[in-house]
């Protein structure tokens, strides 16, 4: 038998994360605008990169 060992990084998790509430608090949005920019917010960033990538 060989031992597997098995490591989680949230690193990067934890910088998307600081990313979202700093959007959140710099745009001083309320409570459900905020809720609704987490949801809409990787989109966004997705329509962003799309368009620089070659198709």
């Amino acid at each position: 038998m060989s031992i597997v060992k098995v490591e989680q990084n949230s690193f990067l998790g934890g910088v998307w994360m600081i990313g979202w509430l700093f959007t959140i608090g710099f745009l001083k949005l309320s409570f459900w605008k905020g809720v609704l920019a987490i949801i809409l917010w990787p989109y966004f960033i997705g329509v962003l990169i799309s368009t620089f990538l070659p198709q």
